[in-house]
């Protein structure tokens, strides 16, 4: 029979992987003055990262990673301590969230058979994100369900979706429902979001930031003109990239054929959405919006050719210089005894 910390061990390799979000309790051995009881509000922690707050109405005595039975709607769930006392208060003040707003409790600590049916509920996450994406395909929506979170009674499903417009799934919702027998919540998130949930390894060398513990990038999954924030991240755009890059797969846009040559690619850069292209012998590179390049391609289906493909070069945007200050030479223009003059001139005045 496994004692209570190898259960604990082997839940928390499922539950918390990549080391997710976590925080380090400070006040952890720090013992309370006399009279100050603990604070009762508690931090849980579930897959993904996702955190929340519980009320600790039974005072059970928690500590860090302890696995817990929780309230839901309609249910409950199973997750572990992540943090508790005094720091939880900041994380609420942190989070603009009130005490009196914290409703959801702790039932108990989690039992054998509760760690039982909660592995059997995750350990159908899999094959049913399967399922769902077949299910999705069937009906032409156009959404890629990344990742499934069971809740732990195994009522309830929450399905992690990305798409590029809204997405009308009343219909998949009552398909999923038929199938898998459960209560379906859909929930879109961005692709930043997307790749924190599945995290991964940087070009950095190291875990993404936002899965390690980055939590207030922008949460907006169809605005194009926030996604020119994300440049800043470069690693979290791996996935973005390749999704763009898919895009040009089996179109022939390595050549143009103009009247003056045939031009070459040499280079593509997918975040501002320019190929560069050069003729055989010369040394400049010539940009070319995407867009365009497939405009040009199919008007060379069609029988047209272009004269020089330097026509449709682009317009690159200059970066902004800052002002040459200008410095003059004023050495000579001052006499170095101007003071001396004065003080002659007032004595001069005494003496007389």
């Amino acid at each position: 029979m496994d004692t209570t910390s190898e259960r604990k061990n082997n839940v928390l390799s499922l539950i918390s992987e990549n080391g997710q979000l976590n925080v380090y309790d400070w006040l952890a051995d720090m013992p309370l003055p006399p009279n100050q009881q603990t604070f009762n509000i508690v931090e849980i922690k579930f897959k993904g990262g996702r955190k929340d707050f519980y009320v600790n109405l039974e005072n059970i005595n928690l500590t860090k990673a302890d696995i817990v039975v929780v309230e839901t709607f309609g249910g409950h769930d199973i997750g572990h301590v992540s943090l508790t006392g005094e720091l939880v208060r900041l994380q609420l003040k942190k989070h603009t969230i009130f005490t009196e707003e914290v409703i959801k409790k702790i039932y108990r600590k989690a039992t054998s058979a509760d760690i039982e049916k909660w592995k059997t509920a995750k350990s159908l996450e899999s094959e049913t994100m399967y399922k769902a994406r077949l299910l999705a395909k069937d009906l032409n929506l156009k959404m890629k369900i990344c990742d499934v979170d069971y809740q732990g009674d195994k009522t309830s499903a929450t399905f992690y979706y990305t798409a590029d417009e809204r997405v009308d799934f009343r219909k998949l919702i009552l398909v999923m429902a038929a199938t898998f027998h459960i209560k379906i919540v859909m929930r879109q998130i961005s692709l930043l979001e997307e790749a924190a949930r599945l995290g991964g390894i940087g070009t950095c060398g190291r875990e993404f930031c936002h899965s390690a513990w980055l939590t207030d990038f922008n949460t907006s999954a169809t605005s194009r003109s926030k996604r020119k924030q994300w440049s800043e991240f470069k690693c979290c755009l791996i996935e973005d990239r390749e999704n763009n890059k898919s895009s040009l797969k089996g179109n022939d846009l390595n050549t143009i054929k103009t009247l003056k040559g045939i031009a070459r690619l040499q280079k593509t850069d997918i975040e501002k959405k320019i190929m560069w292209f050069s003729y055989l012998n010369e040394d400049d590179l010539i940009p070319v919006k995407i867009t365009r390049v497939k405009e040009i391609q199919t008007l060379i289906n069609e029988g047209m050719i272009l004269k020089d493909l330097m026509e449709e070069a682009a317009v690159m945007e200059k970066p902004n210089r800052s002002k040459v200050l200008d410095f003059v030479n004023v050495v000579g223009q001052d006499s170095l005894t101007r003071f001396e003059k004065k003080g002659t001139n007032k004595r001069k005045k005494r003496n007389k």
